[in-house]
């Protein structure tokens, strides 16, 4: 937070709330632990913000199989960008300013984790032992780009108004047995069972 609390949004909570917040003097990066990796690596998709050359903020879904984006270190995620629309604006404003943030949502459980830090790119061509890494092996030849985050700070954000939202697979996981079990009574209903 002391990145994020600027005098103009310590001055917009005094004019609001009469008071702001006190945030002590951060050491450092905030390193991630294990509830934050755990988070991080079951998510199927995130929002990454970017900032173009002139300073328009700019935010891009990215998605995959849970766990496509890692933690490889304590301060640090990458993941393989694979091949998309051919815009690559991201990509061209990470090279301007690396700065990103990363919103995560877990919308079942009403949860959403905030990254903010220092990206960068690099071509796949050049590192395939990374993109062997990074990627599963049926993607490992649509990878274009690895995105590599150092992360500066995070914050768990609070679950109000977060409306839960399930994927077609979790509707079907609990619905499945209900099936079954429809059938089984269908089954018992037809004349001559």
């Amino acid at each position: 937070m002391e990145t994020m609390l600027t005098p103009t949004v310590l001055a917009a909570q005094d004019h609001y709330y009469g008071r702001h917040a006190a945030v002590a003097g951060a050491a450092g990066h905030d390193p991630l632990e294990e509830e934050e990796r755990v988070f991080i690596e079951a998510r199927d998709s995130f929002y990454m913000a970017t900032v173009t050359q002139d300073g328009w903020p700019y935010v891009q879904h990215r998605g995959g199989a849970p766990g496509f984006l890692h933690v490889v270190g304590p301060t640090q995620l990458a993941f393989a960008d694979l091949k998309g629309n051919w815009q690559l604006l991201s990509t061209g404003n990470l090279a301007a300013d690396g700065r990103v943030a990363l919103f995560l949502m877990d919308y079942p459980d009403r949860e959403r984790l905030k990254i903010i830090g220092h990206a960068r790119t690099e071509d796949a061509r050049g590192n395939p032992g990374l993109v062997a890494r990074l990627a599963p092996p049926e993607a490992r030849g649509l990878v274009e780009r690895l995105f590599f985050i150092e992360v500066l700070s995070f914050d768990w954000n609070c679950p109000k108004y977060i409306t839960p939202r399930f994927t077609a697979a979790e509707v079907e996981a609990v619905a499945a047995p209900l099936r079954r079990r429809i059938s089984e009574l269908e089954a018992r209903l037809e004349p001559g069972k």
